[in-house]
């Protein structure tokens, strides 16, 4: 199953972590690509994606760089019925014996509610196109 749109069809995009990650790292296409979405002012985040970059930050430099996101970046609202969603989303999953962590469950809810993509490298999130309704940014 392949729920990727056309670039075009969604101006703006969640990056999720594993993006980020490949794009701190400067790896390609991945650099250029949230390159030119930043570039473009089509990128959002939420708080659990900074969270999770913020988690895995090895500096107070990449602390520093993190904590602009704050003022760089349009925040998705993220209410309780997102996360009852989320949480509902995932125990769907899972009582059809599909895991998939509720971190990842609420970024697809929050996404899926704000009418963006999601721009991801983890493959767990095809499982989740249909039942929480995202589409997801062709990368590469």
């Amino acid at each position: 199953m392949n729920c990727a749109m056309g670039t075009t069809a969604l101006a703006r995009v969640l990056l999720d972590t594993s993006v980020w990650i490949e794009f701190f790292r400067q790896r390609e296409p991945y650099f250029g690509m949230v390159t030119r979405l930043i570039d473009d002012d089509h990128v959002v985040c939420c708080g659990i994606i900074l969270a999770e970059l913020m988690q895995g930050a090895r500096s107070d430099k990449e602390l520093d760089v993190l904590d602009d996101f704050l003022h760089v970046f349009a925040f998705m609202p993220e209410t309780p019925e997102l996360w009852a969603a989320a949480g509902k989303l995932s125990g769907k999953l899972r009582r059809k014996g599909v895991t998939v962590g509720l971190s990842d469950c609420f970024i697809a809810t929050a996404a899926a509610s704000a009418k963006v993509q999601v721009a991801t490298l983890d493959s767990h999130f095809e499982a989740l196109c249909k039942p929480a309704g995202i589409s997801l940014y062709p990368i590469g």
